[in-house]
């Protein structure tokens, strides 16, 4: 009889390469790992390239956390052209005759930060009438789409030896639209604009200098994926209630959380974090 492969838990950093899709990262890893719970925080488009924060089995239930935290990016913005899918992967739709200097384009980008309103692309992953947006822009349809609100708390821009070719690095909210805000200054400096070579750069906690291949990255410690939370050494009593889906005394947590339970070999018992204004079991990690 065959031996089944052990369980595998942890957190692995992808530097995800150009041409392949969040999803394709997450099947290559999943014949590597020979584990079916593999989830990622945060899509990055086709072309993208960067940081890819991965939980593999009980890790994947912290997914959550480090999905909501803030990015970074560069990328370039190229300023004369529009194309169908806001980058450089698109039939280019539209030309303008652009020109602009230093202190125009500083004020464009700074009109753009702070909480702004955004359409999603149709080329996105979000989902409207319970499908996907790019499949409904395969068939070469257009629906309408709400817009929402996102936080560009840093739009930097820089000139290349291309006076319509821009590098730009942006700090935002999760769920920020790179390629939307390129288009978006372009319309700013009166005509219009498409990115490319977009790459992410920090994930939340995760820098794009600790990320690895999809065949040799390392498997992290599932406690990786609690970065940035407040940790919290438990006693062998505390361990037990924990472990057992009880809450931690409120006098033990300090701040606005969310908290890390850790053993004395800082293994992650689970985490506890507000919701409602009420200390709650977040995620219990199974013994």
């Amino acid at each position: 009889m065959a031996r089944k492969p052990p369980v595998v838990h942890g957190a692995v950093l992808i530097d995800k390469p150009a041409g392949m899709t969040s999803h394709d990262v997450v099947g290559q890893l999943r014949k590597r790992f020979g584990e079916r719970r593999i989830g990622h925080a945060g899509t990055l488009d086709p072309d993208a390239t960067g940081v890819l924060v991965i939980g593999v089995g009980n890790a994947t239930r912290l997914l959550r956390f480090a999905t909501a935290s803030e990015k970074t990016y560069e990328a370039e913005i190229v300023f004369g052209t529009e194309t169908d899918t806001l980058d450089a992967s698109g039939q280019m739709v539209a030309e303008h005759d652009m020109s602009f200097d230093y202190q125009q384009i500083e004020a464009a980008a700074a009109s753009l930060t702070g909480e702004i309103e955004q359409v999603p692309p149709m080329v996105s992953a979000r989902r409207v009438g319970g499908r996907r947006l790019y499949e409904i822009a395969r068939e070469g349809l257009e629906v309408d789409r709400e817009s929402r609100s996102v936080v560009v708390s840093g739009f930097e821009v820089e000139a290349t030896d291309d006076p319509l070719i821009w590098r730009a690095l942006v700090t935002c909210s999760a769920g920020t639209y790179i390629r939307t805000l390129g288009a978006d200054l372009g319309v700013a400096l009166g005509g219009g604009a498409h990115i490319r070579n977009l790459r992410r750069t920090r994930s939340g906690h995760y820098s794009v200098e600790e990320t690895g291949t999809i065949d040799e990255a390392p498997l992290l410690p599932v406690v990786e994926l609690t970065r940035g939370m407040e940790p919290i050494s438990l006693s062998q009593d505390e361990i037990s209630l924990v472990q057992n889906g009880g809450k931690l005394k409120i006098d033990r947590m300090q701040g606005d959380g969310p908290w890390a339970l850790l053993d004395a070999n800082r293994n992650l018992v689970a985490v506890h974090e507000i919701q409602d204004g009420v200390v709650v079991v977040g995620v219990v990690i199974p013994k």
